[in-house]
């Protein structure tokens, strides 16, 4: 099986939420279709048709992962993920 690429799954999810809240504040139909296409996009990444089932494998995977390197952790903030939350709503 293929495994998606972490960073092309946390995008996809950071993208998924910003659309859910924009959504939320505001439905226009530019919004909702993009939020379908991402939608669409991470089931298909995560071997699922269902939104909720791709965002739990998608955090799944990322945790898997481990830690992103880079500034955050020389700085001792938490990145993404780490806190046990899930990376999507």
């Amino acid at each position: 099986m293929l495994v998606p690429d972490p960073k092309v799954v946390r995008k996809l999810l950071t993208r998924y939420a910003t659309l859910r809240i924009a959504q939320a504040e505001r439905s226009t139909p530019p919004v909702t279709r993009e939020l379908e296409d991402v939608s669409y996009t991470l089931c298909v990444m995560m071997a699922t048709t269902d939104i909720g089932e791709a965002i739990a494998r998608a955090d799944t995977l990322l945790l898997a992962k481990g830690p992103q390197t880079g500034p955050e952790q020389e700085t001792g903030t938490e990145t993404e993920g780490e806190s046990g939350l899930s990376l999507a709503v």
